[in-house]
């Protein structure tokens, strides 16, 4: 066990340094929390309280419903807001106002998710009573084993007791962020469990910073008749005109089946007037192989084929047929880069 030193402010430099030693004293102790959490989660292995909580969510036709008092219902509050945001219907019902009304936010194909380190706080009981009432699964979190939460809980999740890193062993901080931890293992663990993908990640991110993560080259190309195209017998002079009264600086050069055969760019553009070569069929000037991508390729990884290859446009094919393109500004302008 740790002897805490308190921290004595003669000035300025010594409150820095006295703060610098709390600070790492605070991530030890935090990290033996999670260690010890770690080993527990081992020793109760793959058929232990955590896959049977997550085998519970995933099965259920209803939410998860999140509850906790005090910290642990800041805890309850993040940890719902982050199953919504990967695929798990969730809110969060805090307990006194369950008790005068709320508690008809619990439907019977609900499961619900009492965070409670003492496993005795009595704003949860009549959560509890409810949940047996009625039928309802409850998941319990608590560091108690004989506590009324762990023996009402359908499945208890039994956290380690650890000591807390506020120096007055008080104020919940090691418990709290096990309890945290513990969201996110089962936040996790349904991503993985449902196949979770980035598409649906981003249905429910559609805007910042996260959403322009997201955007694939199929929402940002262009379609129809705005993709610049000529075929393989046109004249370098008629492809010039075809890539200037489009945005691209490039055209694509396609068979009758709309077959991508290959590009025509301002390089091979300056180099027949290099050669003074502007007659004759494109297939001899055209570079062959030009980059594609397929449409649900993410904007970042297209902007890294673009760094990668040295392009500033990209072809989209799908099934063998050229169905869009992509320049590097359309990427960059949704700040992804």
């Amino acid at each position: 066990m740790m002897n805490y030193q308190p921290i004595i402010v003669e000035d300025s430099g010594r409150l820095v340094e006295d703060c610098t030693v709390s600070a790492v004293r605070t991530i030890d102790i935090e990290i033996q929390a999670l260690s010890a959490m770690r080993n527990a989660i081992l020793a109760e292995g793959a058929h232990g309280s955590i896959s049977q909580a997550v085998e519970l969510i995933a099965g259920a036709k209803g939410r998860l419903v999140v509850t906790g008092m005090g910290k642990s219902g800041h805890i309850g509050r993040k940890i719902a807001a982050t199953m919504r945001s990967t695929g798990t219907p969730a809110v969060f019902l805090h307990p006194g106002e369950a008790s005068h009304g709320d508690m008809g936010l619990i439907d019977p194909a609900d499961i619900v998710l009492a965070l409670t380190w003492s496993g005795e706080t009595s704003e949860l009981s009549d959560i509890f009573h409810y949940c047996q009432n009625f039928g309802i699964k409850l998941i319990a979190a608590t560091s108690k084993r004989d506590s009324t939460a762990a023996r009402t809980a359908d499945v208890c999740l039994m956290l380690p007791v650890v000591r807390e890193a506020c120096p007055l062993e008080l104020a919940p901080t090691s418990s709290s962020t096990m309890q945290l931890v513990l969201g996110d293992i089962l936040a996790v663990a349904l991503i993985e469990a449902r196949g979770f993908t980035p598409t649906e990640f981003r249905n429910f991110h559609p805007g910042g910073t996260l959403g322009s993560r997201l955007s694939t080259v199929g929402d940002l190309m262009g379609t129809g008749d705005a993709i610049p195209r000529v075929s393989p017998d046109t004249t370098p002079i008629a492809a010039a005109l075809e890539m200037s009264s489009k945005r691209y600086g490039c055209t694509a050069v396609v068979d009758g089946t709309g077959t991508l055969m290959g590009a025509f760019t301002d390089g091979d553009l300056r180099r027949c007037i290099a050669t003074n070569s502007m007659d004759g069929e494109l297939s001899k000037h055209m570079s062959h192989k030009p980059v594609s991508v397929a449409p649900d390729m993410l904007a970042t990884d297209a902007l890294r084929i673009m760094n990668e290859s040295a392009v500033m446009v990209l072809f989209v094919q799908d099934q063998g047929q050229l169905i869009g393109i992509v320049h590097m500004h359309d990427i960059v302008g949704t700040g992804v880069a």
